[in-house]
């Protein structure tokens, strides 16, 4: 169906007017949730999530915003670009009103419990920050090895109904004429899912020279470290529950943060290249405590400049790259130009927020940066320098090999739910990040999830491919950045990194595509290249 442009902006208009309030009221009972765990807030956060999908139900809505979409008839482009989006977000909820709650109480109630539950430890209920500290330091091999399998215990808690939620988001899916709820998630968010495999695949080829070199290297550290052979070391013997973040075995970063404040050592950082994140912190929920959301994330809730983050800060170098992650989702949003309509007043695309997110968070294994904002000696870096090289190389390979690990086996999973997933699992684990599964995790075994202890698979479905193709981005950026400031020092400490990326790419919020995006910022479509250039040791 045909609609003129004057009729087709009352309806993009009328929606918005009344999508707003709702998104905003949403996002507000979200973060409540999160910082509190409290069961009023989960039930007034899936209550508004479900007013909000319905509204984006009306099948008479969704086939005008669709008919305008497949016949512009001389709609401006923000007004198409506005008339995409909304078809994309209604697409997936031209369903029962009872389907539609049935699914969000099951993803606001997994999410729950993500957040309420505590591993126990040797009769003590333990926080991921205390798991974590564990595999980061002790040598006691038996305490590491129940603090891994801790780490674990949410997966068989959660697994039955996170089962339950992926058989009826297939089902939803298939009844909207898509083969999968994954397939069907990559076309909407604008991803096309054969050129993200490929591209992940070419990430996985160009890295496993230098992926089997570093493993290599660090399985022989920790076999002299641990004393025990090859062949006996577990995922227990590793830094990071799931293998995702590379340990830092011969360069102790932490000590550049022991007691220092890490909300004011990203307040001069961002400052001094031209972001002022008073604003956001003075919002945020930066310290642990019971019952608050473990993980970190940043909130745009009202795209009217309410940005605020969550964290559970620790004084160590993890906090500090996770805090500067999040303050750069954070003055993403706030750079986006104000002017522009509701729907496009947001990140071109997860990818790009990621990136940026990115961008920031890897600066704590930069020594220009550590230099210049946490007061490291420029004598005690030139020692170290290569080791800080290897780390930061180290990071970027283990995100080369864990994401595929995520993205392959969530298409998998959507494919055929019914399938031995345990198994899917840890033959992807053992493939691709070379960690051998433990004898106790049989097959058949069904006291163990360990899949399902990811919370991504809960709360963020179809979304894990955004960190590989965010690190990709990043380097772009990144190269791009060196080239406009002159190097690394003037790039972790001039102005020109904010004017930059607000001009090129933060201003222009969803207004267009984010392929798009990433070409106007950097003068070139998603390039792999530099990345594979990171992990080569070009940088």
């Amino acid at each position: 169906m045909s609609i003129e442009p004057a009729e087709l902006a009352e309806h993009v208009e009328a929606l918005t007017a009344e999508l707003e309030p709702l998104v905003t009221a949403a996002s507000s009972a979200y973060w409540e949730f999160n910082v509190t765990g409290e069961e009023h807030w989960e039930e007034e956060s899936a209550r508004l999530q479900t007013e909000i999908r319905k509204a984006l139900s009306r099948p008479a809505d969704y086939a005008l915003f669709d008919g305008a979409v497949r016949t512009p008839n001389g709609a401006d482009p923000a007004l198409l670009r506005q008339a995409v989006l909304l078809r994309n977000d209604m697409a997936p909820n031209q369903l029962p009103h009872e389907t539609i709650e049935r699914l969000v109480k099951l993803e606001t109630s997994l999410e729950g419990s993500f957040n309420t539950f505590r591993a126990e430890l040797d009769g003590e209920r333990v926080g991921e920050n205390r798991i974590r500290a564990i595999l980061e330091t002790s040598d006691d091999l038996e305490l590491r090895r129940r603090a891994w399998e801790a780490s674990k215990q949410v997966g068989p808690a959660v697994v039955e109904q996170l089962l339950e939620l992926v058989e009826l988001r297939n089902a939803s899916a298939r009844e909207l004429g898509f083969a999968n709820y994954y397939s069907m998630s990559f076309e909407l968010d604008e991803l096309d899912e054969e050129d993200v495999f490929g591209t992940i695949a070419r990430v996985v080829e160009g890295s496993q020279e230098a992926y089997e070199r570093y493993k290599g290297r660090l399985d022989a550290e920790l076999s002299s470290r641990f004393g025990v052979a090859l062949d006996e070391l577990g995922p227990w013997h590793y830094s990071d529950p799931f293998f995702q973040e590379a340990p830092t075995v011969d360069l102790d970063l932490d000590r550049w943060f022991a007691g220092r404040s890490i909300e004011q050592l990203a307040t001069r950082y961002f400052g001094a290249v031209g972001f002022d994140v008073t604003r956001i912190l003075a919002r945020s929920d930066l310290y642990e405590r019971d019952g608050k959301c473990q993980h970190a994330f940043c909130m745009d809730v009202d795209r009217k400049g309410d940005v605020r983050i969550l964290c559970n800060l620790t004084d160590s170098e993890y906090w500090a790259s996770t805090m500067l992650h999040e303050l750069g989702h954070g003055v993403y949003d706030e750079g986006i130009d104000p002017r522009l309509p509701y729907l496009l007043r947001t990140a071109a695309h997860t990818i790009t927020t990621e990136a940026v997110a990115m961008l920031f968070g890897r600066l704590t294994r930069s020594g220009a940066w550590l230099v210049r904002h946490t007061g490291m000696p420029a004598g005690e870096l030139a020692e170290v320098a290569s080791r800080l090289d290897r780390s930061r190389i180290a990071q970027d390979l283990h995100t080369a090999r864990w994401v595929p690990v995520m993205a392959y086996f969530e298409r998998e999973l959507y494919r055929d739910p019914t399938q031995d997933l345990n198994a899917l699992w840890w033959d992807l684990v053992e493939r691709l990040q070379l960690v051998r599964r433990p004898g106790n995790r049989a097959a058949a075994d069904s006291s163990h999830a360990d899949w399902a202890a990811k919370i991504h698979f809960s709360s963020s479905p179809a979304y894990y491919q955004n960190y590989l193709l965010g690190e990709v981005v990043a380097s772009q950026l990144q190269a791009h950045l060196l080239a406009v400031t002159g190097g690394w020092e003037r790039y972790v400490g001039s102005r020109e990194v904010a004017r930059f990326l607000v001009d090129r790419l933060f201003s222009l919020g969803r207004s267009v595509a984010w392929q798009d995006a990433v070409a106007y910022a950097t003068g070139t479509g998603v390039d792999v290249g530099p990345f594979l250039e990171e992990l080569a040791g070009v940088w």
